[in-house]
């Protein structure tokens, strides 16, 4: 079966002559450029973008992986976009995200001769709340892992598979998925998000989020990680480093990471 979805991955990609990959680096994305890559050879190309939401580690290995795999990169810088829509992170602001800047990344795929634009969502993403998909269905972007029908576990094992690095790497999300919807945005809340969930990967956390409530931060980890948090000597550093980036408060989720929790949240 999975080398059947493998295979009809391929036929898609093929059947498109050229695509445009937006790419941020991670598990889906990496193997659709890949497949892409391999299929298409110059006819295929990724682009990232550069984001004040996004961390910049993450944006340093889209640009680490796009160079392993061989595939020509464009990146756009949106830090000068007007995204004010957004800056309250309404609760349909992935769609209002997605709109803007998938827009810009058709014309730059148009512009450069590529006839399709295509994104890693994969059918375990029907699964879950993705209001930005609306958007992409709109614009006319296309998922080729979806339409194989790969589920995210089998992304991984066709990564593994073909020697991508990223095949066991955590899930990635927008830094504004950390924020209740209504929370006023601004550049030093998302840098203190980052700089928390960077240490926390440093001291050899895997899936991770730091939700953030006014200010207290709500750690959130895999239920296997949770004990070894609770070593004092750990837990005091973990605090005393997000005290420094300015969060009052610090809690653990004992419910554990949960992907979209903060969609039920609102700000009040």
């Amino acid at each position: 079966m999975l080398e059947q979805k493998y295979n009809e991955l391929k036929r898609i990609l093929g059947e498109m002559g050229s695509v445009m990959v937006a790419f941020s680096g991670g598990v889906d994305s990496t193997l659709l450029l890949k497949v892409a890559f391999d299929e298409l050879r110059e006819q295929a190309a990724a682009i990232t973008i550069q984001a004040p939401f996004h961390s910049r580690s993450e944006l340093t290995g889209a640009y680490q992986m796009a160079e392993s795999i061989g595939a020509k990169q464009f990146v756009y810088d949106a830090r000068e976009l007007d995204l004010k829509a957004i800056e309250n992170n309404p609760p349909n602001r992935c769609y209002l995200c997605k709109r803007a800047i998938f827009n810009i990344c058709l014309s730059i795929a148009s512009d450069n001769g590529f006839s399709c634009l295509v994104d890693g969502s994969n059918s375990d993403d029907l699964l879950d709340h993705r209001p930005g998909r609306q958007a992409l269905k709109e614009l006319g972007v296309r998922s080729p892992l979806l339409e194989a029908g790969l589920t995210k576990s089998e992304v991984r094992v066709l990564s593994r598979r073909l020697g991508l690095e990223t095949w066991d790497k955590p899930a990635l999300a927008c830094l504004l998925t950390r924020f209740p919807h209504g929370a006023k945005i601004t550049t030093d809340k998302l840098s203190m998000v980052e700089s928390c969930e960077d240490f926390l990967r440093k001291l050899g956390f895997g899936q991770l989020r730091v939700r953030v409530h006014e200010e207290l931060a709500r750690i959130e980890l895999e239920d296997s990680e949770i004990d070894r948090f609770l070593d004092s000597d750990l837990r005091k550093s973990v605090c005393d480093f997000f005290h420094a980036a300015g969060f009052k408060r610090v809690a653990l989720d004992l419910d554990g990471y949960r992907c979209g929790s903060m969609n039920a949240d609102s700000v009040g």
